[in-house]
């Protein structure tokens, strides 16, 4: 075929189509390249989703629409759905991008009506600029580096010159490639995580895709097949991270000891952005905030959600506010997916109740007991898989009930579900339940037959009578008012937080319930995940039995990820 000259309207929305094919089809290679000691969510999925979101945002686009409607779409598209670390500064190179080519038509292009050579290696320049500009703390060896390689590429093909009438579009493409190919090539002397762990970069190993994708455009090169990526090391990789300082993961983030990733939408006035990121600069790393005309895509690692948050009310208006908890986010992502793929159960037969339950589950057990006490519509999320806001009004909108009751089960998604009442026309009201046991609780005040109004106020007060525990393993050493912790111990963790320290399951937990138990107390349920032994259990029952023989036990199956055992106290 003959290579194009330029890229008009149409040929930007193949490329941005078969960007998010390339990214698809790459997806697992480049996750497995994550070096984060526990993974920052998945840069490949991360990535992916954002282009889906441009390419859903394109679709909107009439057919004919110019170069300036085309690259508003991608451009808000990206801001809108930009999913990670890796998602958030992939978003701001597509819109610097965007922003230079959106007035394209008869700028350079050869017949007057596209994206020329020179204004391809302008857009790279910029969006290279603009990233970096949004990264607080920019490191180099990472995604920041490869599009400044892939810009530096471009220009030098525009400064060699080429054919009698310049460089021609495939120039500027097949040297951007090159450079940023080689850029890539070398993150690993660059960041002594990538050498260790034997890798490159992942956000860079994305990024280059994009460029794969201009030069099956332009010129009909296949898009490069996967390769297959060895898995990396996790604990190898904290324990050479841990004496010798913090290393920077392959996204220009720290890898420390922050727990919680938070994200969300921001309007705020462009003037404010300043000191908001100064406030974010005290309260952790991995900063990156992107967008402007009074939107905005924020992204931090923190150990502090609240003043995440505080800071964005400060400024504005915060909006579709995620929580992730890095700590257990990559085993209950699989669980996540294995529940997924298994469907929702059958609707009840009849007639919708008045007010129907929304309940977040995570494990196969506990989706059964949700079932079992009257709920039919579940949305799959837990600790670090939280639903989105879309998820939440999407089963709230399946429900043939006009009124609903909302049970998070967990604190960080409580606020995401606080907000899908604005979005539906159906009555939405949330109890606010922290935990899959207070859901539970909270189950056994339901009336089907009132509304929802009602619902949520006795549902709430029988969440409040029980008390919720849980036990699970040490991620990374710390102090706590119960003691010293450290990564391998296990730990009893109440309301309060941390109150049981031991060096098995069965041990925490005797310790946890005999600090937790009072007078007043008759049952203790007590949920049993992955990782729980039948012999555990069994220990655990028989210590109750002796030790406090007025209360009653009751043991469940719930299959739930990273914590072993799920408690109640009533």
């Amino acid at each position: 075929m003959t290579s194009r000259a330029t890229l008009d309207a149409d040929d930007l929305r193949a490329v941005m189509v078969g960007f998010r094919d390339a990214l698809r089809l790459h997806q697992v290679d480049i996750n497995r390249l994550n070096v984060y000691p526990v993974p920052d969510g998945d840069t490949g999925t991360n990535m992916a989703l954002t282009l889906e979101a441009v390419v859903a945002e394109l679709e909107g686009v009439a057919a004919g629409a110019g170069l300036a409607q085309v690259c508003r779409a991608i451009g808000h598209g990206s801001l809108m759905g930009a999913r990670g670390n890796s998602g958030v500064i992939l978003s701001q190179l597509l819109r610097g991008m965007s922003e230079r080519m959106s007035g394209a038509d008869g700028a350079d292009g050869a017949d007057g009506t596209g994206v020329g050579p020179a204004l391809l290696a302008d857009a790279l320049a910029h969006a290279s600029d603009l990233a970096r500009r949004a990264v607080v703390r920019p490191v180099e060896g990472t995604i920041l580096t490869v599009a400044a390689a892939a810009a530096e590429g471009a220009g030098a093909a525009m400064e060699g010159g080429g054919a009698d009438n310049g460089p021609s579009l495939l120039d500027v493409i097949q040297s951007a490639h090159a450079v940023a190919a080689d850029a890539l090539a070398r993150t690993p002397d660059m960041l002594a995580v990538l050498k260790q762990a034997g890798v490159v970069d992942a956000g860079g190993t994305g990024f280059l895709l994009l460029l794969d994708a201009l030069w099956l455009v332009v010129d009909g090169r296949p898009l490069p097949e996967p390769s297959g990526v060895p898995a990396v090391d996790f604990n190898g990789l904290r324990a050479a991270a841990g004496e010798g300082g913090s290393q920077r993961d392959g996204e220009g983030t720290h890898v420390s000891d922050l727990r919680y990733e938070v994200m969300y939408l921001l309007s705020a006035p462009d003037e404010s952005i300043d000191a908001f990121k100064e406030v974010w600069a005290g309260i952790g790393d991995s900063i990156v905030v992107v967008g402007g005309d009074g939107l905005w895509n924020c992204h931090i690692h923190t150990d502090d959600i609240g003043a995440a948050i505080e800071a964005a009310v400060d400024a504005g208006r915060p909006q579709r506010i995620r929580v992730t908890d890095l700590a257990e986010q990559v085993e209950e992502e699989r669980w996540v997916r294995e529940a997924a793929q298994a469907g929702p159960g059958p609707e009840p037969a009849g007639p919708p109740p008045t007010t129907s339950v929304v309940a977040v589950v995570t494990g196969d057990g506990i989706g059964r007991i949700f079932r079992s006490l009257g709920v039919h519509h579940q949305v799959v999320g837990g600790q670090s898989m939280n639903p989105s806001t879309a998820d939440l009004v999407k089963a709230v909108e399946a429900v043939g009930s006009g009124q609903v009751v909302i049970l998070p089960n967990n604190k960080n998604i409580r606020p995401v579900a606080e907000q899908v009442d604005a979005l539906s026309d159906k009555t939405v009201r949330v109890v606010a339940t922290g935990s899959i046991v207070e859901g539970f609780a909270a189950l056994l005040a339901y009336d089907p037959a009132a509304d929802a109004a009602t619902n949520m106020a006795g549902m709430g007060e029988s969440a409040a009578r029980v008390v919720p525990a849980e036990i699970t393993r040490a991620v990374r050493n710390t102090t706590t008012p119960a003691g010293e912790v450290h990564e391998g111990d296990w730990i009893g963790v109440s309301r309060d937080g941390v109150v049981s320290i031991a060096d098995s399951a069965v041990m925490s937990t005797r310790l946890l319930l005999s600090r937790l138990l009072e007078p007043q107390h008759e049952l203790v349920t007590l949920i049993e995940g992955e990782g729980a032994k039948a012999g555990d259990t069994r220990q655990i029952s028989e210590w109750l039995g002796e030790d406090y023989p007025e209360v009653a036990l009751e043991v469940h199956h719930g299959g739930q990820p990273l914590y072993p055992y799920l408690l109640g106290i009533e």
